[in-house]
């Protein structure tokens, strides 16, 4: 069987799926894959939306018989990818190629936790103590110990450290639940599968783990596919970089504390760890302020009130390494605290090297916790080698990967020199279909006319759609505004993202016939919403990312160094790719028309405007709102 055959008229795909129709792009993106396969090469590829590039990197993957992994941008893509699309195609070959899907650690239920904080007994407060009573129970059922299955519990709550280990406090083989585990369950099953699915957070966590030459998660194989390619480099440096937080502090107290009250009474100096650590924690995370905030460390370093807070973490750290080298060999739990409390020394010492180059030194918090940050500006170094080392095929495919039809920006963070590469335009008839405007007039973004503008904008477009719409914008702080206004004015639903999870959000806004979503980052991509439920799209102004913003800033930098412009090189290409991918909510399906609105006039009135345009899809264009929403009406 070839991948031709499969995709014909009268092929495989055809005989099996409802409604089937070959497509050019989708047939050239398969075959692509097939001839780097055999080679053992790389295919960097751009599939405009509606390629149907999932399919087109699953049937080459299945007919090749070599060992696969697939790395999805998150878990919810590597679900759907999972139960959704691979059966699908694995039915219709006929293909008799065994899968397995594989999760993070922290997405699986650890039965030692679970037993330990159960006969501690020390959970009072009434909701944790429903949660923990509702995943005991759970515990008794599950065939997997995904704990995706607790759709009754938050996906915040606060059980779920309870129940599940880390890297940092994982036993490994000395747990008594080794055998039973069923994150060594999942891992075996992966290690068996021809074809197992992951997401990109997993896939650099082992790479990261590998790194430091600790055991391996992902199973080793032929060939590698990355969708949703363009996340990479970012979260490439996330793992190769460091992070030290006070809720690994307090997690390695509460450790320490359950140590104290099942096997270790007798050393009363571990009361004393425990309140150390807990306590300097929270003090740390309460010397910046409650609003979340993310900044850069170096500045914030060497201030008061933090220049001595960090001195007493490290006085409290050496006290508990003291204190508990004393205890070592009595339990592996609490060896296991003593290796966790040399690795954050460690860890601190290198965030706070603050003269380093070519490294972003940022802190951030949330509501209970703090993060100090060390990222590489580029990975490079690291994951170029793994390339070479690797005899592989690799495929890294997206929809918004290209700028001006090239991937330098891309390929130069990762360090990758040989390769193909392949821009496919998608199949949906855009100039029919859709229409984009920037309308006449509009103030620019820092002007103090643009938050009426934008309401007023907003408002007309809320009614011409009959509510089926997205605003996205590129900050809390205007997205909040905008809605506030909006909700005055308005009998429309306008549902605002922080209002309840992003699959419950989602869902309202499909249950009702008439409602407006506002949201930020996070539905800027990975939503796909089908037919009139969604008409039209509105962008409060182009997605540069903001200057404060450490990695960003530190990125700038690092150009300025190297005599090249920051704006060309690191600006511009980061927008370009987020625009593509807010715009890319629009038109998902072959029957879908609606309108793109960008209320930022810097895309007609720069010069640099011309390489947004350029890159978007090739829509209709007005600077008419009327014009549009006539569109939208029609």
């Amino acid at each position: 069987m070839t991948v031709s055959k499969a995709f014909a008229k009268d092929g495989l795909l055809a005989q099996a799926i409802d409604g089937y129709q070959p497509r050019d792009a989708q047939i050239e993106l398969s075959k692509s894959f097939e001839k780097i396969i055999k080679q053992k090469q790389l295919l960097i590829a751009e599939a405009g939306t509606g390629t149907g590039k999932t399919f087109a990197y699953l049937v080459p993957a299945l007919l090749s018989n070599k060992k696969v992994v697939i790395s999805t941008g998150t878990k919810a893509l590597q679900e759907q990818l999972y139960h959704r699309d691979l059966p699908l195609i694995i039915k219709a070959l006929s293909s008799k190629r065994f899968s397995a899907l594989l999760k993070g650690r922290a997405n699986y239920l650890c039965r030692y936790r679970l037993q330990i904080n159960d006969d501690a007994q020390q959970i009072t407060d009434k909701s944790l103590k429903q949660d923990f009573k509702t995943v005991r129970t759970w515990s008794t059922r599950t065939k997997t110990g995904d704990i995706g299955e607790l759709t009754t519990i938050n996906e915040d709550s606060r059980v779920f450290p309870l129940v599940t280990s880390t890297i940092d406090n994982c036993l490994g083989r000395d747990c008594p639940d080794y055998e039973d585990c069923y994150l060594v369950k999942a891992r075996k099953k992966a290690m068996d599968a021809d074809l197992v699915v992951v997401n990109h957070h997993l896939y650099f966590a082992d790479l990261a783990v590998k790194d430091t030459g600790f055991g391996e998660l992902v199973p080793e194989s032929d060939v590698v596919v990355f969708d949703e390619a363009h996340q990479l480099p970012d979260i490439a440096c996330e793992y190769f970089g460091e992070r030290f937080s006070t809720r690994q502090l307090l997690e390695l107290s509460r450790d320490i504390e359950l140590e104290y009250r099942t096997e270790l009474t007798d050393v009363k100096q571990l009361a004393k760890v425990v309140e150390k650590l807990s306590r300097v924690g929270k003090d740390f995370r309460l010397q910046f302020p409650i609003d979340v905030e993310k900044g850069n460390w170096r500045e914030k370093a060497i201030i008061e009130p933090f220049s001595t807070h960090v001195t007493k973490v490290e006085e409290t750290l050496q006290f508990s390494y003291e204190v508990i080298k004393n205890c070592l060999g009595r339990t592996k739990g609490i060896d296991t605290c003593f290796e966790r409390i040399t690795h954050l020394r460690a860890v601190l010492d290198k965030v706070n090297e603050l003269e380093q180059l070519d490294a972003s030194l940022w802190y951030e918090t949330t509501p209970h916790h703090l993060s100090l940050n060390l990222t590489p500006l580029s990975v490079a170094d690291k994951f170029a080698p793994i390339r070479e080392e690797k005899e592989q095929a690799w495929l890294m495919t997206s929809a918004t990967l290209a700028v001006n039809e090239g991937f330098d920006h891309f390929t130069d963070l990762l360090g990758l020199k040989d390769y193909e590469s392949l821009v496919l335009d998608s199949p949906f008839d855009y100039p029919k279909q859709s229409m984009l405007c920037v309308p006449r007039l509009i103030p620019e973004p820092n002007d103090r006319e643009a938050l009426s503008s934008l309401i007023n904008i907003a408002k007309r477009v809320i009614k011409a759609s009959q509510g089926r719409c997205f605003l996205l914008f590129t900050s809390h702080r205007m997205m909040n505004m905008v809605a506030t206004a909006l909700k005055k004015q308005l009998d429309t639903d306008i549902l605002v993202q922080g209002q309840c999870g992003k699959r419950e959000l989602l869902n309202l806004f499909l249950e009702q016939d008439e409602a407006a979503l506002l949201a930020t980052g996070a539905f800027w991509e990975g939503v796909d919403v089908r037919g009139d439920a969604l008409k039209c799209v509105m962008i409060d102004k182009l997605p540069f990312t903001a200057p404060d913003d450490p990695l960003n800033q530190a990125r700038i930098d690092n150009c300025k160094r190297k005599g090249l412009d920051p704006f060309s090189y690191v600006q511009i290409p980061q927008a370009v790719i987020t625009l593509k991918q807010g715009a890319g909510r629009l038109i998902r399906d072959v029957e879908d028309t609606g309108v793109l609105i960008i209320c930022d006039p810097r895309i007609v009135s720069r010069h640099y405007g011309a390489t947004f345009v350029k890159s978007l899809p090739a829509m209709k264009r007005t600077r008419s709102l009327d014009t549009a929403l006539d569109f939208l009406k029609a």
